[in-house]
């Protein structure tokens, strides 16, 4: 038991790092966003990685209180962490390239890329909703109580 103890500690340190990690991009990414192919995509990229990375800082701290075995960790911190960067990947590709329009339509507005440029930013975009939805219900999962604590007095 100490041995997976000492895994989620270490998962969420990393998660901490990985959020601090999205904020740094979101600072320096903020400055290119005059310069992409599709500006307002540029800047809902910004936003979500200034908010996983915050999502991350939190669950980092949380990380190490789950309820989990070893390997249902590691699939909830590896899911999490996918679903994360994949969308952020999508819309940095979307704006980068000026497309998006048909995974994004309010994001991308009228930035509508080849097929293939729209195929790759809809196959890694909607790849990051199972991921994520699997990764947060393990999460949940984790943070079950499994025997009466005592009361604070």
């Amino acid at each position: 038991m100490d041995d997976v103890s000492s895994m989620l500690s270490r998962q969420g340190h990393r998660l901490l790092q990985i959020g601090v990690a999205l904020l740094l991009f979101s600072s320096f990414e903020g400055f290119a966003i005059p310069y992409l192919a599709a500006p307002r995509l540029g800047l809902s990229a910004h936003t979500l990685s200034g908010l996983q990375g915050v999502l991350l800082l939190a669950l980092g701290l949380v990380w190490p209180k789950l309820n989990l075995g070893a390997t249902m960790s590691r699939v909830a911190f590896w899911l999490l962490v996918y679903s994360a960067l994949a969308i952020l990947t999508a819309y940095v590709i979307a704006s980068a390239w000026g497309a998006g329009n048909e995974t994004m339509p309010l994001a991308a507005g009228a930035s509508h890329g080849s097929a293939f440029q729209e195929a790759v930013i809809k196959i890694v975009g909607y790849s990051s909703a199972p991921t994520g939805l699997t990764a947060f219900a393990l999460i949940l999962w984790g943070l079950r109580l499994t025997e009466a604590r005592p009361a604070d007095s």
